[in-house]
């Protein structure tokens, strides 16, 4: 047998294992890409498209909308007037990748600086002004894709007259930083107002409560995700005062989530008719935009006129720091930024007083991190080996069924508890906590602080149940409790958790691992996969138990390394540490409030969340519980269950202080920041670039390790409940040992392609939280198991039909809670868990024919006992 997964298996490895050795990268240097597109097509009658300052533009159907504006067509120059427009220019990409024009028509009348943002149903346009006045009115421009046609829809219109302000939209509504009301610098407003798009046509642009900031025109407007919440932010802009005009440099976040203003950090100059927008997840691009410097001297300079500072900025929402981002070709103003096929789309614009620019520009943001090197890939190359090994050395003390499920209850308590930690925490805790505590906070804290306490339940209720019935797989005491098919029913949803967790845990950690290694998502979960299911499935449960020990001291070591260097990169060193990130309240520990939707997770919350979660974990979950009964004893299983509980609060300390660390090292060098991560490749991307080479290579086994932990017990734990919750009771095949150890090995390695193959499946890099989506998923699935547990330990009435009944209704409550609310998903385990047990101890007053044997298992008679 083992021959033959061998063979299955060595063909791929070694060609991952070349392709670490051969796909070295070298990432380029500059942050942003700049490309000339193409250019806006001649008008009828001309030779050329000189630009417009000022028109709507926006994106819909995969075609870059460019409508209206004003120029100065005539010469000389400097002595003609502005003319506004009314011609509409689409632009389509091909088939074939190229780009093509097509004829859009025209507006209903020519007009120019108006706002525009896009949507899902076309380009919203938003007021704006022609020669004599300022409009109050609002269209939808749709192109069709299909008939090659541009409708427009009248949209409710404004409450009074708007132009030279910005726009931005999230969640299909519209915030609208109004700028003018007249064609006066003077009329300039702070009001802010907001159209619900999802709402009838018959809705009304509603106003924002007051806003702390001055009036201005000619400002910028962007939305991002601040590690807590999604925010409008407002740039820049000018202000008539008296005979003086007012440039401004200040930035003001609206937090969407708890609708308060706040100033944040300024930009490093003035900011007036630029494009600002939000990219990634957690940068704000400015670039372009008026300083002020040559205010006044335009027709002095005229033709001798520079043009607009060439400078582009980075506004990282996090770190509140800003960054000068390079130089642009030339800078356009009043124009609308837009994305578009993954990069950032300037279209026409003004670049010095009078003069346009037809060209579309295409700006791409570049990945800033260097190349992995050929010492960083031999240090993992040779860790993945020696796990491998593992599983070979192992591999021929499995004699029968007993040694691959539970080691033949051979295990040192202190591995045991190695074991347990690196199965719980994982990777999502090596990158997902660390790039949570950088984003956010010390809330989540709490939370691991439940494990101790869960720990008395797992060591005082849990254990003495499973060793009393010398239990191989978990569900064996539902069985008892219960009736064989609850039995089944939790090995079913133990089964499908951990085929969705193995998928979570590749897929988050390929994304994680994408900053710190050229290895694509793809390429890291297909290694991650394979080499877990190499020694997972030769080796059994001792491979995997030892692979997590070896995994523990990887981990943690590799943690405290990296923090020391953390250290010693932050201005002020570890006393600036403790300033800045004290200064940005990056030590809270609880957030006091009653509002279960809130992104700041509320601390009843947290501790309600948390205590479900892991009560379901410690006291439900296979892959926790077989540890239970790899050792000699209860003792010596109780010290295992207390070595975790004391590694878990130790890695909470060290990983959330990782976290308040980088948020400390990239405040003091937010030029390190690549624009094009996500929030949760920061510690990888601190790896990648600043580690001493070989070590880089040591932490980032530490993520495969932790990963790979999570993996092989999901491997091994699932084949070990198909084995012993179906086929034995259902007596398949021919009942002997030998025949279910084969089917022991097969379905790990069935388990293992099947986790892989929907960990390429699940890889999606907008994802925002690692850490946040495994909460999810363990309250939708886990939460059921923790409930029938609970259930049958705690109530003497509890029979099987309410336990079905509790299973069924808590899933349509979670599932009613997931779909339906806002609640956040912190809340989920214990929706789970609480509605599951209630819903079932409801039902268990049923009238039923079953009988109950409760004798030594419940807490009423374990007491007794």
């Amino acid at each position: 047998m083992i021959s033959d997964i061998w063979q299955f298996i060595n063909v791929k490895t070694f060609i991952l294992l070349f392709h670490f050795f051969c796909f070295l990268s070298f990432a380029s240097a500059s942050v942003l890409k700049w490309e000339e597109l193409t250019e806006l097509p001649a008008p009828d009658g001309l030779d050329e498209n000189i630009g417009v300052a000022g028109p709507f533009v926006g994106v819909h159907n995969d075609a870059l909308i460019v409508a209206g504006g004003a120029n100065f067509p005539d010469k000389p120059l400097w002595e003609t007037d502005k003319v506004w427009h009314d011609r509409i220019y689409v632009l389509s990409k091909q088939s074939d990748g190229n780009y093509v024009w097509q004829n859009g028509g025209k507006l209903d009348k020519p007009i120019a600086y108006g706002s525009s943002v896009s949507t899902s149903n076309g380009v919203l346009c938003i007021g704006g002004d022609d020669s004599k006045k300022v409009y109050t009115d609002v269209f939808m421009l749709s192109w069709n894709a299909k008939d090659k046609k541009l409708s427009k829809k009248e949209m409710p219109s404004l409450p009074g007259p708007v132009a030279y302000g910005s726009a931005a939209i999230h969640n299909n509504t519209v915030y609208l930083v109004a700028g003018q009301s007249g064609k006066k610098l003077g009329t300039a407003t702070n009001k802010v107002w907001t159209l619900n798009l999802s709402e009838a046509e018959n809705s009304k642009w509603k106003p924002l409560p007051e806003v702390p900031w001055k009036s201005r025109a000619f400002l910028q407007v962007a939305t991002q995700h601040n590690g807590y919440d999604d925010c409008i932010y407002v740039i820049g802009g000018r202000q008539q005062d008296g005979d003086r005009v007012n440039f401004f440099s200040d930035v003001w976040e609206y937090n969407l989530s708890t609708k308060e203003w706040r100033e944040r950090k300024q930009s490093p100059s003035p900011i007036m008719a630029g494009t600002a927008i939000g990219f990634s997840q957690s940068h704000v691009a400015v670039l372009g935009g008026a300083d002020g410097s040559l205010w006044g001297k335009e027709d002095d300079l005229r033709d001798d006129h520079p043009g607009f500072p060439k400078k582009t900025f980075l506004y990282h929402t996090i770190t509140n720091t800003w960054i000068e981002a390079g130089t642009s070709p030339a800078n356009h103003v009043t124009t609308v930024p837009v994305e578009w096929n993954n990069s950032l789309i300037i279209a026409s614009g003004e670049i010095r007083p009078r003069v346009r620019s037809a060209t579309i520009w295409k700006v791409t943001p570049t990945p800033i991190q260097k190349g992995f090197g050929l010492i960083n890939y031999i240090v993992l190359i040779v860790y993945l080996l020696i796990m491998v090994g593992v599983g070979f050395y192992f591999a021929g003390r499995n004699k029968g069924t007993d040694d691959f499920f539970r080691g033949g209850k051979r295990m040192v308590w202190w591995a045991a508890g190695c074991s347990i930690f690196a199965t719980m925490l994982s990777s999502l805790t090596f990158t997902g906590l660390p790039g949570k505590a950088y984003a956010t906070d010390w809330v989540y804290f709490v939370a691991n602080m439940m494990i101790p306490v869960v720990a008395f339940i797992a060591v005082y209720i849990a254990l003495p149940f499973y060793r009393k019935i010398d239990a191989t797989s978990a569900y064996e005491y539902l069985e008892k409790r219960f009736n064989r098919n609850v039995r089944m029913l939790g090995s079913g949803f133990f089964t499908l958790f951990h085929i969705f967790r193995m998928a979570v845990v590749m897929s988050l950690t390929g994304l994680a691992l994408a900053s710190a290694t050229p290895l694509t998502p793809y390429q890291s979960v297909i290694v991650m996969g394979v080499l877990s299911i190499i020694y997972c499935a030769l080796g059994g449960i001792e491979a995997v138990i030892w692979t997590d020990t070896i995994q523990t001291i990887v981990l943690l070591g590799g943690a405290i390394i990296a923090f020391f260097m953390l250290m010693s990169g932050v201005e002020g060193g570890f006393d600036g540490f403790l300033s800045i990130a004290g200064d940005a309240d990056k030590f809270r520990l609880a957030n006091y409030n009653w509002d279960i939707t809130s992104a700041q997770v509320a601390i009843w919350v947290i501790i309600l969340g948390a205590f479900a979660q892991h009560v379901s974990g410690y006291t439900a979950d296979q892959s926790v519980v077989q540890r239970y009964m790899t050792t000699p004893d209860e003792k010596t299983a109780a010290k295992s269950i207390w070595t975790n509980a004391f590694l878990s609060v130790v890695a909470s300390v060290l990983f959330f202080g990782l976290g308040a660390a980088l948020f400390a090292f990239y405040v003091s060098h937010p030029e390190k920041l690549d624009p094009t991560i996500k929030t949760d490749q920061i510690f990888p991307l601190f790896i990648a670039n600043e580690m001493p080479v070989g070590l880089a290579g040591l932490i980032v086994a530490g993520i495969f390790a932790a990963a790979q932990s999570t993996v092989s017990t999901s491997m091994n734990s699932t084949a070990t409940t198909l084995v012993t919750d179906f086929m034995k009771p259902l007596k398949m095949g021919d009942n002997s040992d030998d025949y279910y150890l084969k089917w022991a090995r097969r379905l790990t390695v069935v388990m293992g392609f099947l986790g892989t193959a929907f960990g390429l499946f699940f890889l999606d890099p907008d994802i925002e939280s690692l850490f946040d989506e495994f909460i999810r998923i363990v309250g939708l699935i886990l939460g059921m198991l923790g409930g029938i547990f609970l259930l049958g330990v705690l109530s003497k009435r509890a029979h099987a039909t309410g336990a079905f009944i509790g299973c069924l209704g808590g899933t349509v409550v979670v599932l009613y809670v997931w779909r339906m609310t806002e609640i956040t998903s912190y809340f989920y385990p214990f929706a789970s868990v609480g509605s599951c047990l209630l819903i079932g101890w409801i039902a268990s007053f049923l009238p039923v024919r079953e009988k109950q044997n409760t004798d030594g298992l419940t807490i009423y008679s374990l007491r007794d006992n």
